[in-house]
């Protein structure tokens, strides 16, 4: 999101490609070009060639609705290529597209229990959605009693770890209880797995994805991921809080392997940012209202099912003597350009802002993560798996 910044949002329509001759005017609906001054002649088409020359620089993108009003476009943007230049950006970086999560995975490890021994195991689940509906998360636990001991006339201390994994696994799979239709099986949200003997691996599943309806308020795209936090101790479940429990009594290591992350650049969160920053640039008609045939002054160029990269430009007034004197606040502006993951337009765009910004544009090049395979070695056997990662 943009804070309180003024912010504009443009998605460059899929296969549109970014524009490199004529002025605003000549731009097709939907279509993005960048734009300065460059010799003294304004509304001068920029590209990564010749927008280093130009005092400033805007973003530009044609309307399908042009009655009462123009191109939609951005503030003037001071660019800053060279080492001794000023800039009036503050923040500029590129956000790779990753439509599919990556899920939680802990491990459990070095169980130190005795045979008979009572332990419980308790996990405590957080996104959006389950904070809203449990108090400090989702919180669920199950007891088990240690495999008993079979050693002749000695007893043995150390307790059959691949049995005693299997045994919670066991409990930790079993249904809620039917009585209730609110009940929640721990295997809504998780995956267990036995490795190698020796490691309980937990795995989170992918959130339940919600449609978006026709009415514009219900269900808004909301940010979210599902990570929890595993407890294994001695004794009966307990209400009491483990961040001030007896370290004393956990009886194996809780590992977290893989952290869950966050899908960025999908349509709905895209779609989400055109109908929050709709307002801003609309000539007239700027509310959005709950009912869709209200809304004919509103465009969209976000594709279903596409992904995007977003480059985020955050720079404050060019004319900075406008806000020597006055009663009020100064204000920074935020541009969002959204293009295609993967696009030729998404690489125009990475190449217009590095030439005009140079070191101040950031291009996050991370890959984009959807699988892990982890080999564990147990002293007589080698086992290789995938976390459950969509």
């Amino acid at each position: 999101m943009a804070d309180f910044s003024l912010t504009t949002v443009f998605v460059v329509p899929v296969g549109e490609s970014i524009a490199n001759s004529g002025s605003t005017q000549d731009l097709a609906a939907g279509q993005v070009g960048f734009y300065g001054t460059i010799s003294g002649t304004p509304y001068t088409v920029l590209t990564a060639a010749n927008i280093a020359n130009a005092p400033y620089f805007y973003v530009a993108q044609g309307r399908d609705n042009t009655y009462l009003q123009g191109s939609k476009r951005s503030d003037k943007i001071k660019g800053c290529a060279t080492a001794n230049c000023s800039s009036n950006v503050t923040e500029a970086y590129k956000v790779t597209g990753c439509p599919t999560p990556v899920n939680q995975v802990t491990d459990v490890t070095d169980f130190v229990v005795r045979c008979g021994d009572i332990i419980t195991l308790t996990l405590r689940a957080h996104s959006s959605y389950i904070d809203t509906l449990y108090f400090n998360g989702l919180t669920r636990s199950v007891t088990v009693q240690a495999p008993c001991c079979d050693c002749g006339g000695d007893p043995c201390d150390t307790v059959d770890v691949d049995a005693l994994i299997n045994q919670i696994i066991t409990k930790l799979e079993a249904q809620a209880p039917g009585i209730n239709p609110d009940n929640i099986s721990l295997n809504q949200f998780f995956q267990f797995q036995n490795i190698g003997g020796t490691i309980l691996r937990i795995s989170g599943k992918p959130l339940t994805k919600y449609g978006q309806p026709c009415d514009v308020m219900a269900f808004p795209y909301e940010y979210d991921r599902m990570w929890f936090r595993t407890f294994v101790y001695s004794g009966p479940a307990t209400t009491a809080d483990f961040i001030v429990a007896d370290n004393c009594n956990i009886v194996a290591n809780a590992v977290v392997t893989q952290r869950s992350s966050y899908a960025r650049g999908t349509y709905e969160e895209i779609y989400q940012l055109e109908k929050n920053f709709y307002s801003y640039q609309a000539g007239y008609l700027k509310h959005l209202y709950r009912m869709a045939g209200y809304n004919g002054n509103f465009e969209s160029w976000a594709a279903d099912g596409t992904t995007y990269d977003t480059f985020y430009i955050k720079f404050n007034e060019y004319d900075r003597s406008a806000y020597q004197w006055g009663d009020y606040i100064q204000e920074d502006s935020m541009v969002i350009i959204a293009a295609e993951t993967g696009s030729t337009e998404a690489d125009d765009i990475t190449d217009i802002l590095t030439a005009a910004l140079g070191s101040q544009f950031v291009n996050d090049a991370a890959d984009c993560i959807t699988t892990t395979s982890t080999t564990t070695s147990a002293p007589s056997t080698t086992t290789t798996t995938s976390t459950l990662i969509p």
